[in-house]
């Protein structure tokens, strides 16, 4: 699993490029990306301690349209979650 099939995400649609090392692309992709995008980022999280770390503060501080599901994505990758440390979603979205 790699990057390439980012690239082409709708979620990036303001971007000229994939930058997953941007928080702020990593929390568009989190909140607006495709079902696919979400499987390649959970594949590239199951191998990488730091994105997990990286998905946890997102959800915690940027409000999203499904940040359970992401914690669920961490847990069952053995991290540890805390279901009450999401962001709430004011209606306006990301």
């Amino acid at each position: 699993m790699n990057t390439d099939d980012l690239q082409r995400s709708p979620a990036l649609w303001n971007r000229s490029h994939l930058e997953l090392a941007s928080d702020e692309t990593l929390a568009q992709l989190l909140d607006r990306g495709t079902l696919d995008d979400w499987r390649h980022l959970a594949a590239l999280s199951a191998r990488d301690p730091e994105l997990r770390r990286r998905i946890r503060s997102l959800v915690a501080r940027v409000p999203m349209y499904l940040p359970h599901f992401w914690l669920a994505v961490l847990a069952s990758q053995g991290e540890q979650v805390d279901w009450d440390a999401v962001a709430r979603d004011d209606g306006m979205g990301v």
